[in-house]
């Protein structure tokens, strides 16, 4: 990194249209940052059917209970939500890191992605441009938020929105996460629902694992949004993953299970105001002689 800064030159992932953006706003970028975490994955959780207590031997219950990871209950995955927030954090501070070193005040258009490694584990990493604004200090002496030292902030917006960000008071305080995983057990209502004789009509068991999936990962994004000190979010990215496994208690039966995750930068005010622009008000006359004419008719 020392060298990179004493070259005098910077690279970065910023399309021409980004770095104008970025640059209009008095932003400059500073170099293309990295951070990477190799993990691997070995206890998960999850061994235990999320409804077999409420069955006896080989007998399913009627209905079961969603499980989801944060409660950390019977048939959990739990310790594998634990594993994916610390891996991700782990690249997106080693990615700051290299910020720091090269004297950006934050990240933009950060990209997170998970791939598997050769040698074995998942392989986490966290890549984007840094930037900084001219005249203003290191980040290292900015005054501390409570106890904690202040960072440079991450943040997964293009240039363009980045710099729309800026102009309307607001800037990134990171990029924040919500990961959840919720199982539930193939209970009888669920089996019922999804023959063919019982015809269109909503599986409700589906319904609930879906929707307590999706609220537990909104809560863990609200909770790493007032982390970073943000005061709101503005949410990129949100996928869903199903799946189903044999269920590890009766035999012949299912589990699904449903991994949610939400992606988004927590944003806080700066400024009351919004920039606007001071440049002269451009008259634009049109080349098309027919428009000109049906101009002149108008008026």
């Amino acid at each position: 990194m020392a060298e990179i800064r004493a070259s005098g030159t910077w690279g970065s992932a910023l399309t021409s249209d980004e770095f104008a953006a970025i640059r209009s706003v008095g932003f400059a970028p500073v170099g293309q940052v990295l951070g990477a975490c190799v993990y691997n994955i070995g206890y998960t959780g999850g061994y235990a059917c999320p409804g077999s207590w409420g069955s006896w031997g080989n007998v399913t219950p009627y209905q079961t209970r969603t499980q989801v990871s944060s409660r950390a209950g019977y048939g959990s995955f739990a310790p594998l939500v634990q594993a994916m927030y610390e891996a991700r954090h782990k690249a997106l501070d080693r990615m700051t890191a290299e910020c720091e070193e090269l004297g950006g005040h934050g990240v933009v258009g950060v990209r997170l992605t998970i791939g598997g490694f050769p040698a074995g584990g998942l392989e986490f990493k966290a890549i984007g441009t840094a930037v900084r604004a001219p005249g203003v200090g290191p980040v290292s002496t900015w005054p501390h938020r409570g106890s904690h030292p202040r960072r440079p902030f991450t943040s997964d917006l293009s240039g363009q929105d980045f710099a729309k960000l800026i102009m309307k008071g607001w800037v990134p305080a990171g990029l924040a996460l919500g990961i959840s995983i919720g199982s539930r057990h193939d209970d009888w209502l669920t089996v019922g629902q999804t023959r063919w004789g019982s015809g269109n009509a909503e599986v409700t068991g589906f319904t609930e694992l879906v929707n307590d999936a999706r609220h537990d990962a909104r809560q863990q994004l609200e909770r790493d949004v007032a982390r970073l000190g943000g005061e709101g979010v503005v949410i990129a990215d949100m996928q869903m993953r199903v799946r189903e496994r044999e269920c590890p208690v009766q035999e012949g039966r299912l589990d699904d299970i449903v991994e949610a995750t939400t992606i988004g930068t927590a944003i806080a005010r700066f400024s009351r105001s919004e920039q606007r622009h001071s440049g002269p008000t451009l008259a634009i006359m049109s080349l098309d002689p027919q428009r000109r004419q049906a101009a002149r008719i108008r008026i």
